[in-house]
């Protein structure tokens, strides 16, 4: 048996432009490495949605090319169906992805479309909304979920298509602080299992906080790639995206030079930096 690519998906050098002539990506290339946390930031209009609409075929390149677990891409119907039954979308918007009556019919959908039996459905639908915590809201109607529910809903859809890539774009937009809690609660519960997760953000904190790697995005390029402990060095690639680095780091780099923090390990949030100061009896 072959050894397992470490790269989940690869884009090399791939081009898109949309029917009135406007760049959607120009020559973007990335690497998403498997069992990775991923944070892909950059302004409105810089290729994001682009860039994720091509990771599960809903978009086909004009140049380059696109490797799921190191081949490239079969954009035949059986290849299309293998391909999206290995990655997940999770669209901004909810109400775009849900359309049935209730809860558990949406879930039920994707499963049911691969031809599974009911049992295996039921079995996949009931994990799947435990993991995202709405198993006591399986028979509520879609329209009477709050947005951050409804967002809950559309990744219990994906997750109960088993894939091994999930791609959120701006999962945390239009949620409250306590749902951003809730739905981070959710996708740390999905990496600790195992699961790639590529997502979209504008917040440069949150993706300090909780990303493996950072993508920066701008004018249809990945413009860096970086390992998250590390964003303190990339300050300029930041900028260049208008971009600041999290004000944590800058505490961080002054509590140090006064002697108050031990080790070098980079801390990430404040609430864990205001930890650190609480051992120290500051």
């Amino acid at each position: 048996m072959s050894p397992m690519n470490p790269l989940l998906l690869e884009l090399d050098q791939v081009a898109f432009r949309y029917p009135d002539g406007s760049v959607g990506l120009d020559g973007c290339s990335l690497a998403i490495a498997r069992g990775s946390r991923n944070a892909l930031i950059g302004a409105n209009g810089s290729g994001k949605t682009t860039l994720f609409q091509h990771c599960n075929a809903l978009l086909r390149p004009a140049a380059g090319q696109l490797r799921y677990g190191g081949t490239s891409l079969d954009y035949s119907r059986t290849g299309l169906r293998s391909l999206r039954s290995k990655v997940g979308m999770v669209f901004q918007n909810p109400d775009r992805q849900l359309f049935s009556a209730s809860v558990r019919e949406d879930v039920s959908f994707g499963p049911l479309n691969l031809g599974l039996d009911d049992a295996t459905v039921a079995a996949r639908v009931e994990a799947a909304l435990q993991a995202v915590g709405m198993e006591d809201l399986a028979h509520k109607p879609v329209q009477n979920l709050s947005f951050g529910q409804k967002k809950r809903v559309c990744i219990a859809g994906v997750l109960a298509m088993e894939p091994e890539l999930l791609v959120l774009d701006e999962p945390m937009a239009g949620l409250d602080p306590f749902m951003q809690e809730e739905l981070l609660t959710v996708l740390e519960k999905l990496h600790g299992r195992g699961m790639t997760i590529l997502l979209a953000t504008h917040d440069i904190h949150f993706a300090y906080r909780w990303a493996d790697r950072i993508h920066l995005m701008a004018a249809g390029r990945c413009t860096a790639s970086f390992d998250a402990p590390a964003l303190a060095t990339h300050e300029a690639e930041l900028a260049a995206v208008g971009l600041r680095l999290p004000s944590v780091i800058g505490l961080e780099k002054l509590l140090r030079q006064r002697g108050l923090l031990d080790g070098d390990t980079p801390i990430h949030s404040c609430s864990a930096l205001l930890a650190q100061l609480q051992q120290h009896d500051c």
